[in-house]
């Protein structure tokens, strides 16, 4: 499959210019699956959508929405095309988010003013993580908290006691990550992921994708005749 995958990207990238695919390769050079995000039930579509955004900025490729309340579709305008480059996982409840990034290989780490939350800069960016945030009105669930491997919360020295949440996510997602590149962990997108996004993004940027494809398939029939 690995081989075949190639050999359309190949074809296909025949329709991109040498600047759409070298900015491929650069934007993915930099993607990582290491951290990943997870909202909880957010009412505010901007918010959704901005999250969405500051994780397609800072290179975090895989965002997992919880609908059990609220659905809404991604608002396209904040998220300014960033819903054409960041993978969305969509859950119908907050349990089977949790389960399936556990299955993933994910600690589940809470972002609350909690108790025993450590600060900022103090999270530990070796292990693979899971960073869920909560509503606007009344922050992650108790069911989130209790299964939380860990709590993380951000510095603030004001009287204001909370941030809006895209704020919030956008300085998190911020800070793990220009750490993670700092270090010598390796986070980078496997070589398998890499020839994925490359095929999913030349097909998302080439018009009339059905009809070229098909093309390719009956190419690829006739050599075997």
């Amino acid at each position: 499959m690995e081989k075949f995958n190639q050999e359309l990207l190949t074809y296909l990238e025949g329709f991109l210019t040498e600047n759409r695919k070298e900015g491929f390769l650069r934007v993915l050079k930099n993607r990582t699956k290491h951290f990943t995000i997870a909202m909880e039930d957010v009412y505010q579509l901007h918010n959704t959508s901005a999250v969405m955004r500051s994780c397609e900025v800072f290179g975090v490729q895989e965002l997992n929405v919880i609908e059990q309340k609220f659905g809404k579709r991604i608002d396209s305008e904040i998220a300014m095309g960033a819903q054409k480059w960041v993978d969305v996982n969509r859950f119908n409840t907050v349990q089977s988010c949790i389960d399936a990034k556990r299955a993933q290989g994910y600690q589940i780490i809470a972002t609350t003013p909690h108790n025993d939350s450590c600060m900022l800069h103090e999270f530990d960016i070796t292990k693979p993580a899971a960073i869920f945030f909560g509503t606007e009105k009344n922050g992650l669930s108790e069911e989130v908290i209790e299964q939380a491997d860990g709590f993380i919360k951000i510095p603030m020295v004001g009287y204001t006691e909370s941030l809006n949440i895209s704020v919030s996510a956008a300085i998190i997602i911020q800070d793990i990550t220009t750490r993670l590149r700092q270090s010598n962990i390796y986070w980078q997108l496997t070589e398998e992921e890499v020839l994925e996004k490359r095929l999913d993004w030349t097909r998302k940027s080439i018009k009339d994708i059905e009809f070229i494809e098909k093309k390719f398939y009956e190419i690829k029939e006739s050599a075997v005749k």
